[in-house]
Order: structure tokens, then C-alpha cells, then sequence
């Protein structure tokens, strides 16, 4: 399992964080949301999305997973920052979003500091 965490590609946590995002960049589609909302969700998700593939080619990039953490708890707020709380079906996307976003990107750090020890050692 170790090597799956260290090769590029085969991260989970990477992996999970790019189907948030794009969920979260294509939900407006389907949930009733804001204008604001709606750019909200899809430049949050895209911010997800692009880390994600950062962090999936690069598994040693653990200064990214804090980034992504961060861009799922933007997400997770975004519905208060912009507006968007009283419609219950985009804030509970951003909500629940944001939340697997930031689990899964701090459940990679770990593994990506060791790998990016490892490179600066060799």
C-alpha cells in the first residue's frame, strides 16, 4: 500500500479530491443556486480539481495538500461568504464537498512529506 501512496496517479486521497471538485465545478447544473453561488461552486471545484492533478503527478508536493485543504474549507464557507446558504441544495454540496475535500487532502500529507524527504535525501 505504501507504493501506492508514493507512485504518481495512484494516491486515493488525491483521486478523491478530484472527483469532489468536479462534482462541486458541475453541481450548479443541477441544484438550484445563485449566479454567485454558482461561479462560487465552479471556481472553488476547478481550484480542487487542478491541486488534485498537481498532487496526483507530483506525490512529494505536500506544501499542495495544504493548498487543497484550504480550497475545501473556502468551499465549505463559500456558502455563507457568498450568499448562498438559505439554498439548501448548493450549500449542502458545498458543505459536504468541502468537508471530504479536507479529510482527504490532510489524510495525504503525511504520506507526501515522507515522499518528498525521500527526494530531497536522493
Amino acid at each position: 500500500m505504501a507504493d501506492v501512496m508514493t507512485r504518481p496517479w495512484t494516491r486515493p486521497q488525491d483521486w478523491i479530491s478530484l472527483v469532489a471538485g468536479a462534482y462541486l465545478v458541475l453541481s450548479p447544473l443541477w441544484v438550484s443556486v445563485s449566479a454567485g453561488g454558482a461561479w462560487a461552486m465552479v471556481l472553488i471545484g476547478l481550484a480542487v480539481v487542478v491541486l488534485a492533478l498537481i498532487a496526483l503527478a507530483r506525490p512529494g508536493a505536500y506544501v499542495d495538500e495544504w493548498v487543497t485543504a484550504a480550497a475545501g474549507a473556502l468551499a465549505f464557507l463559500a456558502p455563507w461568504l457568498f450568499g448562498y446558504a438559505d439554498e439548501s441544495g448548493a450549500a449542502w454540496t458545498s458543505w459536504i464537498v468541502g468537508l471530504i475535500v479536507v479529510i482527504s487532502a490532510l489524510s495525504a500529507v503525511p504520506i507526501s512529506r515522507q515522499v518528498a524527504q525521500r527526494q530531497r535525501a536522493a
